[in-house]
């Protein structure tokens, strides 16, 4: 009988700003893959909320950053212990059996990789959207943080952190990769939260996203680019 990989060498690094009303769900849904020995490590941006707090009793690490997404993660890479890591968003929801998947990603050769994604919401589109953003991801070896990426640890060392930027870190990161190895694109789902297109709305957020993207490939500036999307970037 064939033994499967276990999540012993796992970290898991969860970015959070002000999550306090989730928080707790999304590291209980992580209990199972904790108990089994993956770390947990929340990287707190300054939240003005309880989100630490109800966070601490369920994760191994709960440690601060300034505030961004690429600050935060980086945080919690230098702190993580595993020699795979996972970068998940508070919003999303792993599959269960995600660590094996991973593991034998990486022991058949990978060196980064990410999820496919669905898109959990009541307005319309959200499958198609998520179908495109999947196929896409295919075809350019180019990852969200939505479809939670995960790396080798000698592999994030050797690339460099994330861009320290408020928006586009995971393109930024994705390109650099890309550059040593295409990425596994796991075709299990992690389901992730609707609440940015039932907000503005799926037209509006697909031209936003789509301007922004092709901007910053042009060379924008992602702060400019941040505050346009309705993100404040932190104060240098």
């Amino acid at each position: 009988m064939t033994s499967q990989p276990r999540p012993r060498q796992l970290s898991i690094v969860i970015p959070v700003l002000d999550e306090a009303a989730g928080i707790a769900d999304l590291l209980t849904s992580l209990h199972d893959l904790r108990q089994n020995g993956a770390e947990i490590i929340v990287v707190d941006g300054g939240s003005s909320d309880d989100t630490a707090r109800l966070a601490a009793p369920h994760a191994d690490q709960v440690i601060s950053a300034p505030r961004g997404r690429g600050a935060q993660m980086n945080a919690g890479a230098a702190a993580a212990c595993g020699s795979i890591m996972l970068f998940l968003h508070a919003d999303t929801r792993l599959p269960a059996a995600a660590a094996t998947l991973i593991v034998r990603a990486i022991d058949r050769g990978a060196t980064w990789g990410r999820f496919d994604v669905k898109i959990e919401g009541q307005a319309a589109g959200l499958g198609l959207i998520a179908f495109m953003m999947n196929w896409r991801s295919r075809l350019t070896g180019i990852a969200t943080g939505d479809q939670a990426i995960f790396v080798t640890k000698a592999a994030f060392t050797a690339t460099g952190d994330f861009a320290d930027i408020p928006l586009m870190e995971d393109i930024d990161f994705s390109r650099r990769m890309r550059a040593l190895a295409r990425p596994a694109c796991l075709s299990e789902k992690v389901v992730t939260s609707g609440r940015r297109w039932e907000k503005h709305g799926v037209l509006r957020t697909i031209v936003t996203m789509w301007r922004l993207r092709l901007r910053y490939f042009l060379g924008a500036n992602p702060n400019q680019l941040a505050r346009e999307y309705g993100y404040v970037p932190r104060q240098q």
